[in-house]
């Protein structure tokens, strides 16, 4: 239990701080506990857009003894940690080292690397010399996140070579790192790196979606469906050429064979074309919502498409009829979205499952709040003590004892946790 150091809340549950250093403390939106819920892992960016943190660190959120996990050297930046959901290993974006003006930390210059025991390793590799190497990338990963049982790493990815080309075709796009490396770049690019795992992208973007289609120029927020599927937000065009963020899903391959086998276009792109996904990789549109009063799923607050630990439902931020964002949910199958939360003001942030799968975590009402997964009921679990919680990320531990959140205090980001009163 904890003590009253902080304002009580409803149902006599305490808030709790656990930073205090005079920096910001930065988690990320999901895995940012170790397996035995006794750590809380951060990096130290000075702002949540400016990557020029230099350690990844960790505190324990019943001493608040804090430990440096990695520390960069040769002026490279690192940030966006995440933890393996059964050891104490780790896995979080690092820069270039000796960054120069050509070269420097940006969407399409980063990598995952893996810490575990104290030894780094890299998660991705990278080719930039045509013909490029497959199982290697050509530019830049990000906000890496483990399957539920560990295998394989998600991230986001940005291509160097079609940004050299034209900006506009350096589309964000999905992709997945799996355990069947190492690859070595086939190039000699002084910026080059090899990587521990095989890298591939698993999504199809196009710099000009046909409007009216299943076709999006922007892939993104991905989340793992059990360990064999990935759901992420798709860019789509409406009929009259706006954008409509929808949900998308892709059944991912079965063995090592299937991740190495090339489609239709090689998986490791072309000095024209993206890295393309392995074959047999498609992605299915799973909402259709371009008749709706408000389409599409919301970009603020930003969230990231998360779904229950069965697998089976996919949760996500939509606006309602009266513009008002909501909690939906969706069978990982496909078939109409449901409306789970019915709130007067609306969710304020990214959100979670509790590990039991019968709640979800969020910020309503500049409160953390939970609501019940089958009822949409909500409950407040802290009262609002002066400075709203961050929208950035909603994290329950592995046990389902506590919910961690950010908060500023005193004038920088700081931790904080509470009790989730029922496990």
């Amino acid at each position: 239990m904890f003590y009253p150091d902080a304002k009580t809340a409803h149902q006599g549950i305490f808030m709790k701080q656990i930073t205090f250093a005079s920096r910001n403390h930065q988690l990320t939106n999901i895995n940012t506990w170790t397996p035995d819920s006794q750590w809380l892992v951060y990096d130290v960016r000075p702002s949540g857009a400016s990557f020029t943190g230099e350690t990844i660190e960790r505190v324990n959120v019943h001493s608040g003894e804090v430990e440096v996990i990695y520390r960069a050297t040769d002026g490279a930046h690192v940030g966006v940690v995440t933890v393996h959901p059964a050891q104490e290993k780790y896995v979080f974006i690092h820069g270039p080292k000796n960054p120069d003006a050509d070269w420097h930390y940006d969407f399409h210059h980063r990598q995952g690397v893996i810490a575990h025991h104290g030894q780094v390793s890299n998660l991705d590799a990278m080719d930039i010399t045509a013909p490029y190497t497959a199982g290697a990338l050509r530019g830049g990963t990000h906000v890496h996140v483990f399957s539920p049982n560990g295998q394989f790493v998600s991230f986001t990815y940005n291509d160097h070579v079609l940004h050299e080309r034209d900006p506009k075709l350096d589309l964000r796009n999905v992709g997945v790192a799996v355990p069947y490396g190492p690859v070595k770049p086939k190039g000699n690019h002084p910026r080059a790196y090899s990587g521990a795992f095989w890298s591939v992208l698993v999504s199809r973007t196009t710099p000009n979606p046909q409007p009216g289609s299943d076709e999006i120029n922007r892939a993104y927020e991905e989340g793992w469906v059990g360990n064999s599927r990935l759901a992420f937000i798709g860019d789509t065009l409406s009929a009259q050429g706006e954008k409509v963020p929808e949900l998308f899903i892709v059944d991912l391959p079965e063995d090592e064979q299937g991740w190495k086998r090339a489609g239709d276009a090689p998986l490791q792109g072309t000095p024209a074309t993206l890295p393309a996904p392995p074959a047999g990789v498609k992605q299915r549109r799973l909402t259709f919502t371009h008749q709706n009063r408000y389409p599409g799923l919301v970009n603020v607050p930003r969230h990231w498409v998360r779904s229950n630990p069965q697998g089976t439902q996919i949760a996500f931020l939509m606006r309602d009829d009266n513009g008002i964002v909501q909690l939906w949910l969706i069978s990982s199958e496909g078939g109409e979205p449901r409306q789970l939360t019915h709130t007067e003001n609306g969710i304020q942030s990214a959100f979670n499952w509790h590990p039991s799968g019968n709640r979800l975590g969020f910020v309503m009402e500049d409160r953390i709040a939970c609501c019940d997964a089958r009822t949409g009921e909500v409950t407040f679990l802290t009262s609002d003590h002066g400075n709203p919680p961050s929208a950035d990320a909603v994290v329950f531990s592995p046990d389902g004892h506590f919910i961690a959140w950010m908060e500023e205090t005193g004038g920088f980001r700081q931790l904080w946790l509470t009790e989730t009163a029922q496990n």
